[in-house]
């Protein structure tokens, strides 16, 4: 524990010029007074830490010191080599990037820890796109990576519905999603998502109107937010939208099965939220049965899923729902005899 502790501290330091002991103690999770004594061990053991005295002061290596790395346990190693997505990598062009990182890092380990990387991979694969769907490769992805790598300004044309729109974009983060690539990115202040596969044509900012060519020698760079947190950006706009698009409500009775199915036939979490309020409200009826508000997309959307249901789930309200599922149960035992 003390020794991945010390190890951390002397990455830490070898990654920024100075830090002081709050920074440290923050970092590590432990007192000031701790990092002062790991301080001291890393001196005794060799490692050259330098502490500033005064109000602007803390710690740093002198001399250029860097450490390789050998204080890699195997579950981290291995770890390491989890962290990429080849499928990911390669649509970015980005595939002989990281091939070449991996052989540096496996030629700093361990021998005994070389194995680390094939362990790996022979025991996870993170397939990220959707069932049933051929993943595409947005022909503009790899150009709009190197902007976000660069933190450079972008002019892009962009198709909203039927309507090509140009704009200004601070490319900030790429997101992968079930197959699809989403960007995020900074226009006039605001935080957006685009699809990736929507862009039609990308350019340097201030090399003219967007052509996809490579465009002017100058490189306009903007002055990233530190604070913007990509994940958490994701994570709060995803949720928006799923809440976004459930814009009507229906009301269903449920059989004891009906209820563990709702989940697989519509919108997760609204089907979660539903059966939990209705659980909470009152329960089942003396049958077994449970009356649920749920939240749906629209009475079209909610028909073909509910559909799934059969027999498990009565559609109370509205009305339209009701005359949509009914027709349809006719047709079907007619088709059926």
């Amino acid at each position: 524990m003390r020794a991945a502790r010390l190890i951390r501290m002397v990455l830490l330091l070898q990654a920024r010029p100075s830090m002081t002991g709050a920074e440290l103690a923050r970092e590590l999770e432990v007192s000031e007074r701790t990092v002062a004594r790991d301080v001291l061990s890393l001196s005794e053991a060799g490692v050259p830490v330098y502490a500033d005295r005064g109000r602007a002061g803390g710690y740093r290596l002198i001399g250029g010191y860097r450490t390789r790395l050998t204080g890699l346990g195997r579950s981290e190693a291995e770890a390491l080599f989890l962290s990429g997505v080849p499928l990911a990598l390669r649509e970015m062009g980005l595939a002989d990037a990281a091939s070449a990182a991996r052989l540096k890092v496996s030629a700093a380990l361990l021998p005994e820890l070389r194995d680390a990387a094939t362990g790996a991979a022979q025991r996870f694969h993170l397939d990220a796109p959707a069932w049933y769907q051929e993943p595409e490769t947005p022909a503009l992805l790899p150009e709009i990576a190197d902007a976000v790598w660069d933190d450079r300004r972008i002019t892009a044309r962009y198709l909203r519905k039927d309507t090509e729109v140009e704009r200004e974009l601070e490319p900030y983060g790429l997101v992968l999603k079930a197959g699809v690539w989403y960007l995020a990115a900074r226009t006039q202040g605001d935080y957006r998502v685009y699809r990736v596969d929507r862009f039609t044509a990308v350019a340097r900012a201030g090399s003219g109107t967007a052509s996809g060519a490579d465009g002017a020698d100058a490189d306009e760079r903007f002055t990233r937010d530190d604070s913007f947190d990509l994940p958490a950006f994701w994570a709060e706009r995803a949720a928006q939208f799923a809440r976004s698009i459930l814009r009507e409500e229906v009301v269903l009775r449920l059989s004891p099965r009906g209820v563990l199915q709702l989940p697989y036939a519509t919108e997760r979490a609204a089907a979660r939220e539903a059966i939990s309020q209705a659980q909470a409200e009152g329960g089942p009826d003396e049958h077994g049965r449970l009356t649920v508000t749920l939240a749906v997309e629209s009475v079209e959307v909610a028909c073909a899923q509910l559909l799934a249901l059969g027999p498990e789930g009565e559609v109370l309200a509205p009305a339209e729902l009701r005359d949509r599922l009914a027709s349809a149960a006719r047709r079907m035992a007619a088709l059926y005899g």
